[in-house]
């Protein structure tokens, strides 16, 4: 989110969680918010490769009033709005949508009223030309694999498939293999498999070939992403 016309030169490379082939859980008992280099707005890293216009996923938590000068996403750009309205030239984002700008798209995005949102950048295809908005409140969700499971397609281009699958209280789901990886935002409820327990808040980021067995005892809704980290 932050404008591709500030000095690349003057960035230092940095490397936070770069390593794909390792498993990666940040809690929210985890998060340690640092301020970006815009006033208003700051950033709880996930992980990152390069230096500020690198590879990068982030918490960003905008205050009231915040804005920003129009950037290129010359790597694309891939947001959850988590809470508060996230907004841009073309529309409001409340809480729920999702929103991907391909590469070399545009925008000069605010924030009346402050926002949180999970975001991904520098991680598109470039070929993958598709500008998608899906507000999962209105859309509408599938039958999933597994009773229990409702599950609302948000994007997939080659390999990659992202999605929001809400879990019923006591659904679990058959051990599988992640060819490409999986990683994971839980923004409601506790998920969990054989190695612990995610509540609402949690990041999870799974090597390729990696497997576990999911559930959820309580229920759950997460963010899901596949196929799309290097083998």
């Amino acid at each position: 989110m932050l404008p591709a016309d500030a000095p690349a030169t003057a960035q230092p490379e940095f490397r936070l969680n770069a390593d794909f082939t390792r498993r990666v859980v940040i809690r929210p008992e985890d998060y340690r918010w640092a301020p970006s280099p815009l006033p208003g707005v700051e950033r709880m890293m996930l992980d990152r490769l390069g230096a500020e216009h690198g590879r990068a996923t982030s918490l960003v938590r905008y205050a009231p009033g915040s804005t920003f000068r129009e950037h290129l996403h010359d790597g694309g750009e891939e947001f959850l709005v988590l809470d508060g309205t996230f907004s841009d030239e073309s529309g409001d984002y409340p809480a729920g949508s999702y929103v991907r700008n391909p590469v070399g798209s545009r925008h000069a995005p605010f924030s009346r009223e402050g926002c949180t949102i999970f975001v991904k950048l520098h991680q598109s295809d470039a070929e993958d030309r598709e500008r998608v908005v899906i507000n999962r409140h209105s859309a509408p969700w599938r039958q999933g694999m597994v009773p229990g499971l409702r599950v609302l397609p948000l994007h997939e281009f080659g390999a990659e498939h992202a999605a929001l699958v809400r879990w019923a209280p006591g659904t679990r789901f058959t051990p599988h293999r992640h060819w490409g990886g999986e990683e994971i935002l839980v923004l409601e409820g506790v998920f969990e498999d054989e190695h612990g327990r995610y509540p609402a808040g949690s990041w999870l980021r799974s090597p390729h070939l990696s497997m576990h067995a999911p559930f959820s005892t309580e229920g759950c809704l997460i963010w899901v992403k596949t196929g799309h980290l290097p083998e």
